[in-house]
This record gives structure tokens, sequence and C-alpha cells, in this order.
């Protein structure tokens, strides 16, 4: 390895020592999503079904089709759709409806201290 080289890797070695424990922690600091809202299934557009946990946009254009060919009656007519099972429906039961305006948002926040366990993992993934 050249000199040159070799300076490199003491710049990035000296630069970790110096900014010391304060940086680490920065980097473990944890965010999780979360959802506040209701989305109405049958009104709700592609975009706003992709916010949905779990839900992508090849999910949210099956909910538009199913949608199309008739209007959902129950918000557990869900899982009549393809890729949408009963352990899928009831993590998204709390953000369905059938009325009213779609006012899901989400937003990234801190993981409490109370959330995290001795092992450091996150609690609950949302």
């Amino acid at each position: 390895m050249s000199t040159r080289g070799l300076g490199g890797v003491m710049v990035v070695v000296l630069g970790l020592v110096l900014l010391g424990p304060g940086a680490s922690e920065a980097a473990q600091s944890k965010l999780r999503t979360q959802y506040s809202g209701l989305v109405n299934l049958n009104e709700a557009t592609v975009a706003q079904l992709d916010l949905l946990p779990g839900v992508g946009p090849k999910a949210a254009q099956r909910i538009l089709s199913w949608r199309q060919k008739r209007a959902f009656k129950r918000v557990e007519e869900l899982v009549r759709v393809k890729g949408f099972g009963k352990k899928q429906f009831l993590k998204l039961k709390p953000y369905l409806t059938l009325e009213g305006p779609t006012t899901l948002k989400l937003e990234r926040v801190p993981v409490e201290e109370d959330e995290v366990r001795a092992t450091g993992d996150s609690v609950a993934k949302r």
C-alpha cells in the first residue's frame, strides 16, 4: 500500500476517534413509521391505498380493480382481493373505512425508550 493510501485510512480512523460516541448514538437513533387516519376503500386512489402498511402499488391497483366491479359493502371484503389474507387484513383493519374522506398520513417518529427491549430491538414494527 502506498503512503498516500495509508494516509487516507488514517484520516478515516482519526475522524471516527474524534467524533466519539456522539456519532454512534446518532446512528443508533431509530425511527418508526406512525400511521394516523383512515383510508376509504370505496374512494381512495392508488397513491392513497399505497400508503397502507404492507400495500404496494400493485396491490393498490388490485383493490381498485375489485372496486370497479363491485363496491365494498364491508371492510372485511378486502380478503376477497388477491393478495389480502386474513393476517394482512387484521394488520390493515384499524386504517380502513367505507365512509368519509381518506385521511391516512404517515410520519417517521423516533422510537421511544419504553418501546425498545433490553436487546436494543424495536418492540413493535408498525
